[in-house]
C-alpha cells in the first residue's frame, strides 16, 4: 500500500495534506524519512511515524453510539442529519451503522465498517437478542404478553415469538426480539391495539448500553465487549 493512501485512510489528512508531510520531512518510515508519496509501506508491520507520532495501522473500528431522535440510520441522506454525522472522527474508515433504529428512536446502536460485524449481529439466523424500553399510549395487558409469546402476525406473517414484559407502570414494557422487521415494534404494538409513545434500544446480545454515554455520545467498544458480543476480530 501506498503510504499517501494508508496516513489518509488512517486520517491524517488527505493526500495532498500527506504530501505536504512529506515535503516537510515530517513522516518515518522505519526511522528513516519518507521522499516520495508514492514509497510502499506494510501497515501491520511498519514504523510508520508522523512527525515522531506513531500512526497505528487500524483496519476495523467497532463504536457504541447512544443514537439520539432526529437522525437517521444511514450513512448519507439528502433531508435529515445521520448518525455518520455525530462521528466525524472515524468518517474516513466508511463507517456504517450496523443495522438501523428509527429516526425517533434513541438507544444502542453499534457503527462499524466491518461487513462481518454487521452480519453477526444482524442476521436472524444468529438469534442475536435485542431489548427495546417502549413507552406505550395504552396500559399493556397480560393477553399481550401472551400475544407476543404467540408471535404476532403482520403482513409479511407471523413473526417469531418475543418476549414482552411489563414495567412497573403498565405503560412501560420492555420487548426482546430476535428479528429486526421494518418498524417491527411500532409494528406489532399497533397489532394489539396499541401504540408507541417512545422507543429506546437498551441491549444488543449480552452488551447493554452505557449507561454513562449521553444522547449523541460514542466510545469504541473494549475487547471485554467484543468477547461479550462473540466476535472475534
Amino acid at each position: 500500500m501506498r503510504i499517501d493512501k494508508f496516513l489518509g485512510n488512517m486520517g491524517i489528512g488527505t493526500r495532498s495534506e500527506v504530501k505536504q508531510f512529506i515535503k516537510k520531512g515530517l513522516v518515518k518510515l522505519n526511522g528513516d524519512k519518507v521522499k516520495t508519496p508514492k514509497t510502499q509501506v506494510r501497515p501491520e508491520q511498519d514504523d510508520i511515524r508522523v512527525n515522531d507520532e506513531r500512526v497505528l495501522y487500524e483496519p476495523f473500528v467497532y463504536i457504541m453510539l447512544h443514537k439520539p431522535k432526529g437522525y437517521v440510520s444511514a450513512t448519507e441522506d439528502d433531508v435529515h442529519p445521520t448518525v455518520i454525522d455525530l462521528i466525524p472522527e472515524y468518517q474516513h474508515l466508511d463507517i456504517f451503522p450496523v443495522g438501523r433504529l428509527d429516526k425517533d428512536t434513541t438507544g444502542l446502536l453499534f457503527i462499524t465498517n466491518d461487513g462481518k460485524f454487521n452480519h453477526h449481529l444482524m442476521n436472524p439466523k444468529q438469534h442475536v437478542e435485542k431489548v427495546y424500553k417502549v413507552e406505550a399510549a395504552q396500559p399493556v395487558r397480560d393477553q399481550d404478553v401472551e400475544a407476543f409469546k404467540a408471535g404476532i402476525t403482520l403482513k409479511e406473517g407471523k413473526l417469531k415469538p418475543a418476549k414482552l414484559t411489563i414495567g412497573d407502570d403498565s405503560n412501560l414494557a420492555y420487548v426482546t426480539l430476535t428479528e429486526g422487521k421494518y418498524h417491527q415494534v411500532k409494528r406489532m404494538f399497533h397489532a394489539i391495539d396499541n401504540e408507541v409513545e417512545a422507543l429506546h434500544r437498551e441491549r444488543i446480545g449480552e452488551l447493554e448500553l452505557d449507561a454513562s454515554l449521553e444522547e449523541g455520545a460514542y466510545r469504541k467498544l473494549t475487547d471485554k465487549e467484543m468477547n461479550l458480543l462473540n466476535y472475534k476480530i
